[in-house]
C-alpha cells in the first residue's frame, strides 16, 4: 500500500524523504543520496513507461494513474513511500489517488513566507512571480525528462486539497523537523506504525544516527562533494544549482519586504492562521 508524501514544492519533502528511506532502508542509519531512490515521485515518466503508457499523451498518462498506482504497490505488503507535489484534485474528471492503492499520506507544510524564497532559487524565478504561482489556481509544474505535468494549484488549495483526504492523514511542519527533529521525527513513525498496524517500538539509536546525519549541514557538504541528481540545471550557466541552499538562513523577516509579506499574509491567512504561522 502507498503512504503519500505529498508537499508543496521547496517544503522539505525531501528532508522528510531522507529521514525516512535512511530510516526505513538502511542498516546503520546513515544517510546518502541514493537512499532516496528508494521513493518514487508520481507521477514520473519511469512508472507509467513501465506499464508502456505513452508518456508524450498527457490524456494516456491521466487515465492511467490508477494503473501506474496499482504497478506501484506490486508488494502488497509492504510500505510504498511516494513523493509528489500534486494537488489532490480531479483532472479532466480524473482522480488524482486511487482509494484501493492508498494507506494514507504525511503531508509537509512550510510557512509560505519562507517557501517563496527557495522557490525563487529553485526555480529561476524572482520573489514577484514566484508569489504570482504561489497563489495562482491553475498552476501547473511543467513536464521535465524524469517526471510528467504536475497539477500544483495555489499554495492554498494545494494544502486544503490534501487535509480533506479521505483516509489516514499527519500534517508535520518543516519547522518542527528542524526544531525538534526527534519528537517530530518518532510521531511520523508512530503513524506509520498504527496505520500499518505494527506495534511502535522505534530503533532509537538507529534514529539518532538518521538525525545526525541527515542534519541540513552535513547533506549540504555532501552535494558540494558528489552533486545531487534531483538539483535543477541553470538555464544560463547549464550547471546544476545548489540544492541544499540557504538552511538556517533562510528567514523570511530578513529577506522579503513589508509588501510582498503584506501579500502572502493576505492570500493564506486562513490557512495560515490555522497551521499557526500567523
Amino acid at each position: 500500500m502507498i503512504i503519500w508524501l505529498p508537499s508543496y514544492p521547496k517544503s522539505g519533502n525531501t528532508f522528510m524523504r531522507s529521514i525516512l528511506s535512511t530510516y526505513f532502508f538502511s542498516q546503520d542509519g546513515i544517510f546518502s543520496f541514493d537512499k532516496l531512490k528508494k521513493i518514487y515521485q508520481f507521477p514520473t515518466n519511469r512508472v507509467f513507461s513501465d506499464i508502456n503508457v505513452d508518456i508524450s499523451n498527457d490524456l494516456d498518462i491521466l487515465k492511467n494513474y490508477r494503473n501506474a498506482q496499482k504497478h506501484l504497490d506490486y508488494k502488497k505488503n509492504s510500505i510504498q513511500f511516494v513523493k509528489t507535489h500534486s494537488a489532490l484534485i480531479k483532472i479532466d474528471g480524473e482522480k488524482f489517488i486511487d482509494p484501493e492503492h492508498t494507506l494514507g499520506a504525511i503531508y509537509i507544510v512550510r510557512d509560505p513566507r519562507n517557501v517563496i524564497t527557495s522557490f525563487s532559487n529553485h526555480y529561476s524565478k524572482n520573489l514577484d512571480e514566484s508569489f504570482k504561482i504561489m497563489e495562482n489556481e491553475k498552476t501547473i509544474l511543467p513536464k521535465t525528462v524524469s517526471n510528467s505535468k504536475t497539477y500544483l494549484c495555489s499554495w492554498k488549495t494545494h494544502y486544503k486539497s490534501w487535509k480533506n483526504l479521505n483516509k489516514n492523514y499527519l500534517l508535520v511542519k518543516y519547522e518542527d523537523l528542524i526544531i525538534q527533529p526527534k519528537n517530530s521525527i518518532l510521531r511520523v513513525l508512530k503513524f506509520i506504525d498504527s496505520i500499518t498496524g505494527q506495534e511502535f517500538n522505534p530503533d532509537l539509536k538507529k534514529l539518532e544516527k538518521v538525525i545526525e546525519t541527515t542534519h541540513f549541514d552535513r547533506v549540504k557538504d555532501l552535494e558540494l562533494k558528489n552533486s545531487f541528481h534531483e538539483a535543477p540545471i541553470d538555464k544560463i550557466t547549464k550547471k546544476r544549482k545548489v540544492f541544499f541552499n540557504m538552511g538556517k538562513d533562510n528567514k523570511w523577516e530578513k529577506i522579503l519586504d513589508k509588501n510582498l509579506v503584506s501579500k502572502i499574509n493576505s492570500a493564506f491567512k486562513d490557512e495560515m492562521t490555522e497551521i499557526g504561522y500567523i
